[in-house]
């Protein structure tokens, strides 16, 4: 039996016993929001960010979580230390509770708590090294009318489309498009591109996500390079213009893409912005001025 234990509703249990009731509407529905939280060298990287960002998906969809962000912050951290982690990958998750079959969250109870703190490689170290490869899928993203794309929520259909796409043309990761034909982000990536001095990202009206790590790159890119950094709307044909383009978040880190649709961008080859943000990124990640002073 597995030595690693989760949380569940207040309690630590084994893998092999970590189970929800197939009642509770983060199963039927996925109706719930999650965090995805890196550790380094036993430090929760970027927590309080984290912590409001899960609170704040919460509230968007009416969903009260039964702890305070102390306390779950505090239980993150048993995560890693209770599974003897020094880097680790958290998962932590909040569904709307055990309810019926019908769709109204009025019915579900108390909301189940799960964090979950393991081992994750998203990418292989040559991806670093050498670039990733992708491609742009067909499956639109989410229209930010109908659904917030600010909230991080345990329903990632939309994502996971664009992800079989991409697995069918065999590379790692698919970007996907807004319904006005502008970029938007990939499966489980904020996307960036490189054009002369400016670091170009799309704004969160194309339907991104706010990344944790797309805010600390660029954060980066302000303080620590002589680029600028914009939020515009972009289509593919710049992207495919770029002196370079990279992803970035909480699993990849920062990594390079040298080939989109199986055209090479800029070199072909990681370029010196994007390795110097891998860098400046990890060295970030081992500082600890990443933790907010309480």
């Amino acid at each position: 039996m597995s030595k690693s234990k989760i949380y569940l509703d207040g309690k630590w249990v084994a893998k092999e016993e970590a189970k929800i009731s197939v009642f509770d509407h983060g199963v039927l529905y996925g109706d719930g929001v999650f965090e995805g939280i890196r550790a380094y060298d036993g430090v929760v990287f970027k927590l309080d960010e984290h912590m409001e960002r899960l609170y704040r998906s919460a509230r968007l969809i009416s969903l009260t979580i039964p702890k305070s962000k102390d306390d779950m912050a505090a239980i993150v951290n048993e995560a890693i230390k209770i599974n003897n982690l020094e880097n680790a990958y958290i998962r932590l998750i909040v569904t709307r509770g055990i309810g019926d079959l019908g769709l109204d969250p009025r019915v579900c109870g108390t909301p189940s708590i799960v964090v979950i703190a393991d081992q994750v490689a998203l990418f292989p170290e040559r991806c670093y090294k050498e670039g990733l490869e992708a491609v742009f899928v067909n499956t639109r993203r989410n229209v930010a009318s109908a659904l917030d794309p600010t909230i991080k929520s345990l329903n990632y259909l939309n994502n996971i489309l664009a992800k079989i796409e991409a697995n069918e043309k065999g590379v790692p990761e698919g970007i996907m498009l807004n319904t006005d034909g502008y970029v938007a982000e990939c499966t489980g990536d904020n996307v960036f591109f490189v054009k002369g001095d400016t670091v170009v990202t799309p704004p969160v009206v194309a339907g991104v996500l706010e990344g944790i790590t797309r805010a600390a790159v660029m954060d980066i890119i302000r303080t620590k390079t002589k680029y600028r950094i914009k939020e515009i709307l972009f289509t593919p044909n710049e992207i495919f213009e770029a002196d370079e383009v990279f992803f970035t978040g909480t699993a990849a880190e920062v990594i390079p893409v040298t080939r989109i649709d199986s055209r090479p961008i800029g070199k072909g080859t990681p370029g010196p912005v994007t390795l110097d943000l891998i860098g400046y990124f990890r060295e970030l990640t081992k500082s600890g001025t990443h933790v907010r002073k309480r």
